[in-house]
């Protein structure tokens, strides 16, 4: 949308520039060329930002499917590792999985 708008901008920017260019000075006849170019860098620009925006997705997309964990195994299983989960699937800490802090009053 923003893009849309500031190239619309330099469209009209370029037409009235257009019509009363006989009556600019000849100090300031590069306002033609710049909204010439503001029109083509937002032309490019429109077609730019939906091709970055899909990239961008499909990107994290893959990010979030490579880092996905895999499912927890169920409390008291062996991992292959050797490494049995004592995980009850609580949400509550323990005194001791908060190193340094104590139950006492």
């Amino acid at each position: 949308m923003v893009t849309v708008t500031i190239t619309l901008g330099w469209l009209i920017a370029l037409v009235v520039l257009l019509f009363v260019r006989n009556m600019l000075h000849a100090d300031v006849r590069w306002w033609l060329a710049t909204s010439i170019c503001g029109v083509l860098m937002g032309m490019f620009g429109l077609y730019y930002v939906p091709f970055l925006k899909r990239r961008r997705e499909r990107v994290a997309a893959e990010r979030a499917a490579a880092t996905a964990e895999p499912p927890s195994p169920e409390p008291g299983t062996q991992l292959s590792s050797g490494y049995v989960s004592r995980d009850s699937g609580s949400n509550t800490v323990s005194s001791t999985e908060t190193p340094g802090k104590s139950t006492r009053s």
